[in-house]
């Protein structure tokens, strides 16, 4: 399931745009490839985020994977709970699991983004 309220990129990632700030996240497809999560590297507040640029990593039973953000800007906050329960995002992916925010610096951040449908339809063709 895609939610609609989101915007993809095509490493699994998501992002959900609020006027000046996008709240990011990874996909429930990303957390099933990953399996359980053991660990996750969040970026730092105030950081500089670039459009595709390293954002964190996450570690998990199966595999360590760089995480990329889908939007550019500053970090404002990050979800310190996951430092401690990372497995939130296996949970709660769209929700509780949520990576960080960010400050956007573009003011149209959706035209490098995916949108729900098109996230779908990209899913279907790479399996």
């Amino acid at each position: 399931m895609v939610p609609e309220n989101l915007l993809y990129t095509r490493d699994h990632e998501w992002a959900r745009i609020d006027g000046d700030t996008a709240t990011v996240g990874i996909t429930d497809h990303a957390q099933e490839a990953l399996g359980d999560i053991t660990f996750i590297e969040l970026p730092k507040v105030s950081q500089s985020l670039a459009v595709h640029g390293f954002l964190g990593s996450v570690e998990s039973s199966k595999a360590a994977s760089d995480i990329y953000s889908p939007v550019a800007g500053s970090v404002t906050e990050i979800n310190k709970v996951l430092t401690v329960q990372p497995d939130l995002i296996n949970k709660d992916c769209y929700g509780a699991g949520w990576l960080c925010r960010v400050k956007l610096t573009d003011k149209d951040p959706s035209k490098n983004l995916l949108t729900p449908a098109q996230y779908q339809q990209f899913l279907e063709s790479n399996p």
